[in-house]
């Protein structure tokens, strides 16, 4: 974590947790922290957007995600690594991976235009569409309400994807059409989180893909 006050938020008892009082196992945990000492950073699912059907990371760089980590990360877990560079409309660096992007089992949602190096963008795409997902565009003027920082969640009923009202209210038609068709759509109203904190639904849900 790039801010040393996020870094207080690590509590071990948690994996205890997971291993001791639930239907999960773990065999193994990959510790990354020691870049941090050298002012490297990969911010979990915020710098990292995972295929993990086909075991692909993308991440944006930028001060919050670090080549060297990714690297790191990518080696340890199996995972093919693909970095680029996108920025806001000011020309600023997108912090976060997971605010341009995101990938469901049928669908990707990505703000192209915000890729800076055309070569970078056609790998993406091709990378995206090649395991047989369907690309949504989104828009960098709808980027500020957060229409890709979404999830895809399993429930019993089917898939579901989750994502804020406002962000859900930004997408026109088609958008939506599009993401429609690959789950039910679940939104909440977060206003705060989207005001003060930077980031959206995806920000606030961590995934557990631990064998049971």
């Amino acid at each position: 974590m790039m801010a040393g006050n996020r870094r207080h938020e690590r509590r071990p008892e948690l994996f205890q947790t997971i291993d001791s009082d639930s239907d999960y196992h773990t065999t193994r945990m990959i510790d990354l922290t020691a870049h941090e000492k050298r002012h490297r950073y990969l911010e979990g699912t915020g710098s990292l957007v995972l295929d993990r059907i086909n075991r692909i990371a993308y991440a944006n760089l930028s001060p919050r995600t670090h080549l060297d980590v990714l690297e790191d990360f990518s080696k340890q877990l199996g995972y093919e690594s693909v970095s680029f560079e996108a920025t806001d409309n000011q020309k600023r660096p997108i912090y976060h991976t997971n605010v341009l992007m995101s990938v469901g089992t049928g669908f990707a949602v990505i703000c192209s235009k915000t890729i800076k190096a055309r070569t970078k963008l056609a790998v993406v795409l091709e990378s995206l569409r090649s395991s047989g997902r369907e690309v949504i565009e989104v828009h960098r003027q709808q980027l500020p309400d957060f229409p890709a920082n979404l999830l895809e969640l399993a429930t019993p009923d089917g898939p579901a994807i989750v994502l804020s009202s406002h962000a859900w209210g930004s997408l026109d038609k088609a958008q939506r059409g599009a993401l429609a068709r690959h789950g039910k759509i679940v939104t909440t109203a977060i206003p705060t989180i989207e005001r003060m904190g930077g980031g959206s639904v995806r920000c606030m849900l961590a995934e557990i893909h631990l064998p049971h």
